[in-house]
């Protein structure tokens, strides 16, 4: 069961994992990360204030990159397989491929992030999300309908 051969999902699950620890940094390292990262200068200006809202948002996706980095690596078997696998990885192939490809769409729901924001963020999800759905494919026929 721990074989962890398919590679696209491993390195989907790495570049989740990364993804995570870069809003973890955030959090820890204020203002300046936020600005790094193109967050926006209202994010920014938040946190330095000390306000709630830039940790609380930041977190909720640390938490949601983590989860999808252990359905990756739930997914290549390097870990044990856990619940509704096929629709997880469906779910979160399909995120990251919209956030890729649709971030013209986005950019006016998320006022405040700047362009370059876009364009390299839209860049690496659509990569993960490749990622993801080559893996997801490899293995499709293995994810039976009672792991959906």
């Amino acid at each position: 069961m721990f074989n962890g051969n398919n590679k696209a999902l491993i390195m989907a699950a790495c570049c989740s994992a990364s993804a995570a620890m870069a809003h973890l940094g955030c959090i820890i390292f204020g203002a300046n990360w936020y600005r790094f990262f193109g967050a926006g200068e209202q994010m920014a200006k938040l946190a330095e204030q000390g306000h709630w809202y830039p940790t609380v948002v930041t977190f909720v996706i640390v938490i949601l990159l983590s989860i999808w980095s252990l359905y990756g690596l739930s997914g290549a078997k390097v870990i044990r397989q856990l619940p509704l696998l096929r629709l997880a990885l469906i779910i979160i192939s399909a995120i990251y491929l919209i956030h890729g490809i649709a971030f013209f769409w986005l950019m006016p729901i998320f006022l405040g992030n700047s362009l370059t924001f876009w364009l390299v963020s839209s860049g690496i999800c659509l990569t993960i999300g490749l990622l993801y759905a080559v893996g997801t494919l490899q293995i499709w026929s293995q994810l039976g309908a009672k792991n959906a």
